[in-house]
């Protein structure tokens, strides 16, 4: 497996010391590690965003860093007009991934239904949900599948979030060239079991997302740091290896699958983000090298 570190680990480094996509792509390849996943290409969407991913591709190739992946938003659990306008914008996002030099993108799918759903007739089921969006995912697969960039679901959001929908949602898309952004932490939004929920859809992956929570009880929470779940447990991003989640049972795992892509490191939690990435980063790397999964 590949290491990468994701730009969204150090979105609040950025803020905060007033840096750029292009700093942080400096701090990256500094930090020994040979890979980026992009969270869009910047805090605020470019003018032309083909022309700013060549720039931050060339950026790239100059510090020897390789593009792992592109994610980007989307809501496709809406009527037909808005869901036409909503894969069209997609297209042009698989565009820019293909200028970035990309092979992989996430896009989000739905977060449920909410105002984005409203007109839509029916029982509002998951197996509704699946009937409006399955081919509009297919259209956009398609379409990636011709520019060479590969699409996938990320088990975020709530909604599109336990293994067991996640697996329905990519049997029903059933397309060659879509499959999972697996985030190895993100299962516990939902108080799933994430070395089982790992276990259940790694066959899937054709992007890993490492992560860490600390988790408590909602009763027990202070009143800033945590984020309630829908589920009893709140939780507060960790510095990967520092939570409760068991990463090396999550890797063995993968390492057996046969997974063999990028493992994009995420932190989103309260420690200074630079230390916090170097912890986890470290942390990876011992990880791997016990298992012999280091690339």
């Amino acid at each position: 497996m590949k290491l990468a570190v994701s730009t969204y680990s150090l979105w609040r480094w950025r803020a905060e010391n007033k840096k750029t996509i292009e700093d942080a792509l400096n701090w990256i390849a500094e930090s020994g590690t040979g890979a980026v996943e992009f969270c869009n290409l910047d805090d605020k969407p470019a003018a032309n965003p083909i022309k700013r991913a060549g720039e931050l591709r060339k950026r790239c190739e100059k510090l020897g860093l390789a593009v792992a992946g592109y994610a980007v938003g989307g809501e496709l659990l809406s009527p037909p007009e808005a869901q036409a306008k909503a894969v069209e914008q997609l297209k042009r996002e698989v565009d820019t991934a293909a200028a970035l030099g990309a092979k992989s993108m996430r896009h989000d799918v739905s977060r449920g239904w909410g105002e984005n759903a409203k007109g839509l007739k029916g029982a509002q089921t998951f197996a509704n949900a699946l009937k409006v969006i399955v081919p509009a995912l297919r259209d956009i697969t398609t379409y990636g599948q011709s520019q060479g960039v590969k699409t996938s679901i990320e088990n975020h959001g709530f909604y599109m979030q336990a293994s067991e929908r996640i697996e329905k949602l990519i049997k029903a898309v059933k397309h060659p060239n879509y499959g999972l952004t697996m985030d190895m932490g993100n299962f516990l939004c939902v108080n799933e079991d994430p070395v089982k929920a790992v276990a259940r859809v790694a066959k899937y992956a054709v992007m890993c997302h490492t992560k860490d929570f600390h988790v408590r009880p909602k009763d027990r929470v202070p009143p800033s740091g945590w984020f309630n779940t829908p589920t009893e447990i709140a939780l507060r991003g960790a510095i990967v290896g520092h939570g409760e989640i068991n990463i090396p049972k999550q890797l063995a795992i993968l390492k057996k699958a046969g997974y063999k892509g990028f493992l994009s490191l995420e932190f989103e939690g309260m420690e200074e983000p630079g230390a916090a990435v170097k912890l986890g980063l470290e942390y990876l790397r011992l990880q791997l090298k016990a298992i012999d999964a280091l690339d």
